[in-house]
């Protein structure tokens, strides 16, 4: 994993890259939670996206928004955040101008940022968002939704409403061209503490998924438990060329995790 700085409107951004030895690998773009709540690229929920992107064999570039860290400038509230993932992400493409695919995942602040993003770039093919703050934010832009995507939210959470982001995926999921699943946890709290397995799993069978372009299916109108979505593979394979072991153990994730990640379970 490498240190990245790279130039934002309003100042230096700085970030952790990984770079996948596999030629036109995929490319990935994790989005932080919210900076005035101690959201930041190191963040659990961010990490474990992260990683899970690396072990299928994307390069993977996760950042910290303006005012957050050592990245320069002040925060906006959107605007501001919305133009550092802009930057972000073409520093990403620049760097892996085969990638054969381009993805985004955001978790919660950052989520609705993610979603604003691939609203304005059709060369975003696929995103996740992990408990999108649908009681608080208007996502009213999604339409129409210009690509397929995974919504993951916590049965439990204490901060974004469960039923409001089953409304918005299940709004989504209604639009023509474009299938959203949804996956609830349905014991996980906003951090997902306890969960991050089950959230690593969720989201690496949706990408497996989504990158073999399997023939479509019938479109799911309900939710989706994690149990479901789970069964669907017993397995989590990795890339081809890698081939290794699903973790199994939040404590094997964390600690798996570079010097700088933190461990605070007050962050959103």
């Amino acid at each position: 994993m490498t240190e990245v700085l790279f130039n934002g409107h309003a100042g230096r951004l700085e970030g952790r890259y990984h770079q996948s030895d596999i030629p036109g690998a995929p490319v990935a773009l994790i989005l932080h939670p919210h900076p005035q709540y101690g959201g930041t690229m190191n963040n659990k929920v961010v990490y474990t996206l992260f990683s899970c992107f690396q072990k299928l064999g994307f390069s993977v570039l996760r950042f910290n928004f303006r005012s957050v860290g050592r990245s320069q400038g002040q925060f906006e509230d959107g605007p501001g955040e919305l133009s550092d993932a802009t930057v972000a992400l073409d520093w990403l493409q620049s760097v892996n101008p085969e990638a054969r695919q381009c993805w985004v995942a955001g978790y919660s602040f950052g989520a609705w940022i993610g979603l604003q993003l691939l609203m304005r770039r059709p060369d975003i093919n696929n995103f996740i968002a992990i408990s999108p703050p649908a009681n608080e934010k208007d996502f009213s832009f999604l339409a129409p939704c210009p690509t397929s995507g995974l919504v993951i939210q916590g049965g439990k959470d204490e901060i974004v409403n469960p039923s409001s982001v089953a409304s918005m995926a299940k709004r989504l999921n209604q639009q023509r061209n474009v299938d959203v699943d949804f996956a609830m946890i349905e014991e996980g709290d906003h951090m997902f503490n306890g969960h991050l397995v089950d959230l690593y799993k969720i989201v690496g069978h949706y990408v497996i998924d989504a990158m073999k372009k399997k023939s479509p299916q019938r479109k799911r109108r309900g939710r989706r438990k994690k149990s479901e979505i789970m069964n669907e593979q017993d397995t989590l394979l990795l890339n081809d060329e890698t081939n290794g072991d699903i973790i199994d153990d939040e404590d094997e994730l964390i600690n798996e995790a570079d010097d700088d990640f933190l461990a605070d379970d007050d962050e959103e």
